[in-house]
């Protein structure tokens, strides 16, 4: 287990880098105006107006508080690939955690928050197909590798060995890379909430195979979590409570409870006794 106090360092050095961040990205928006993304493809999300917010089409980010509320990504992002490069320095400790000893997937989990905090500021901030496609990969991508940590735990009894480890990274880097075309032939109402599912069932499997070092309480947070998100999202869509100037959109509020669920998957398995 990570010392509390190392666990309070990694949390503010990830705060302030984030704060970093949001100060980039206020600059950004500040210097450039909406001229920069004209000539790109619109996505279909801001043909139909999907979200509540309003379209601010003179500004760099179209949808302000849609692309700042990313920065939830980036906070867990930032934490992650700090507990990865902890985990990388005791490798090989006797009675690790077992995700602890798998350093190298901890550091692609981090670099996928990261890779949909960005892709996702991209899409909100210009509202186009890039930015769209871009986006669905970074979800994509993150859910993908909480999946992999899932059946990695599932598959408990099976010791892999380096080579095998590197070769799990390079084929889910592959693999999320061809969700780019994938997206494209399966409908994202069948295959993330797939995704999501199977998320869900190897955590409840993984449960019942070590209910004494599982906490009950982070697998509920992250199905609750979720299932609140999905929640706000519909109800952006639908237009209901909508308030298109708010400086609260149900959308911005999906985004941190995605972080906040994930993370709450991470650290199911991260912080167990195995």
């Amino acid at each position: 287990m990570m010392a509390s106090r190392t666990v309070y360092k990694l949390l503010v050095r990830s705060l302030l880098l984030t704060l970093g961040m949001l100060l980039i990205w206020w600059g950004l928006d500040s210097f450039f105006t909406g001229d920069v993304w004209r000539g790109m493809e619109v996505s279909k999300s801001a043909l139909t107006v999907e979200y509540c917010e309003f379209n601010h089409v003179d500004r760099f980010f179209h949808q302000p508080m849609n692309t700042y509320s990313n920065l939830a990504y980036f906070f867990f992002g930032v934490l992650i690939l700090q507990i990865a490069f902890q985990d990388r320095r005791t490798q090989g400790i006797e009675h690790q955690n077992r995700l602890a000893s798998f350093p190298l997937l901890s550091a692609l989990l981090g670099v996928c928050f990261i890779y949909l905090s960005l892709g996702s500021a991209f899409f909100h901030a210009s509202l186009t197909w890039l930015g769209q496609r871009v986006d669905m990969n970074g979800t994509y991508g993150l859910t993908l590798v909480l999946v992999s940590i899932g059946l990695y735990h599932v598959l408990h009894t099976i010791r892999f060995t380096q080579r095998i480890k590197n070769v799990w990274i390079v084929g889910l880097v592959i693999l999320i890379f061809l969700f780019l075309k994938i997206a494209l032939l399966v409908t994202s109402s069948v295959l993330l909430p797939s995704l999501i599912l199977s998320l869900l069932l190897c955590i409840a499997i993984n449960y019942g195979q070590f209910r004494k070092e599982r906490s009950a309480l982070l697998a509920i947070a992250s199905l609750v979590l979720m299932v609140v998100a999905v929640r706000f999202r519909t109800l952006d869509v639908q237009k209901i409570g909508c308030d298109p100037h708010s400086l609260v959109q149900g959308h911005s509020i999906w985004h941190l409870l995605i972080a906040m669920s994930s993370a709450c998957s991470y650290a199911f398995f991260r912080f167990a006794k195995k």
